[in-house]
């Protein structure tokens, strides 16, 4: 082979395209319709439930004197159920919000003051129970990570689902409530008991 005939083969040859933006730019405009569909679709969702939802009444919120302070806790809220189905988000009055959490428990009640949601205060006499868990919509935590406080809100049995940025504190936290559940369940009609 000639040196003219390699320098015709190398005109000859031609590097291919690296790189087709159009079908890049498509690409992209396409996926970001997608998230923005799947987006829209979970705010529809979001919307309907809390429409689904609307008979729920408003959350109480806190006396201005609700006494001295048994325990407090600093950590985060992770949402509130239907209490024994632990994927039926609630989402009425702000309780879907994930967010950072103050509780304090006192003998009026567990008040939770949430920095940008709404805050919220259960009366004693509302609170239920409380256990440790290991989830509740769509957190899911090592087995007793999640301190779940059960509570009565109008007709319905929500359990609200909190974690302490200090774990050790959750089973003084069921302590206390349960006690104060119980202190509540005991019968108070004592000449009832004596005639049987």
């Amino acid at each position: 082979m000639t040196y003219a005939s390699l320098i015709n083969l190398a005109a000859e040859e031609k590097s291919a395209e690296v790189t087709n933006w159009g079908g890049r730019i498509g690409w992209l405009v396409g996926l970001a319709l997608f998230v923005a569909l799947v987006y829209w679709l979970m705010r529809q969702g979001w919307q309907w439930r809390g429409r689904l939802q609307a008979d729920l009444p408003a959350l109480p919120t806190a006396p201005e004197a609700p006494g001295e302070a048994k325990l407090k806790l600093s950590g985060r809220y992770h949402g509130s159920t239907t209490a024994g189905q632990w994927l039926d988000r609630i989402v009425a009055h702000g309780l879907g919000v994930r967010s950072k959490a103050e509780l304090t428990l006192t003998d009026a009640g567990l008040d939770v003051v949430r920095p940008g949601a709404n805050d919220f205060f259960v009366p004693a006499a509302q609170l239920r129970e409380a256990r440790l868990d290991k989830g509740i919509a769509g957190k899911v935590l090592t087995e007793g990570g999640l301190l779940v406080v059960t509570w009565q809100h109008g007709d319905k049995l929500i359990d609200s689902g909190f974690r302490s940025d200090r774990a050790e504190q959750h089973p003084a936290w069921v302590e206390a409530i349960n006690s104060m559940t119980e202190t509540s369940e005991q019968p108070t009609n004592t000449t009832e008991g004596a005639a049987r």
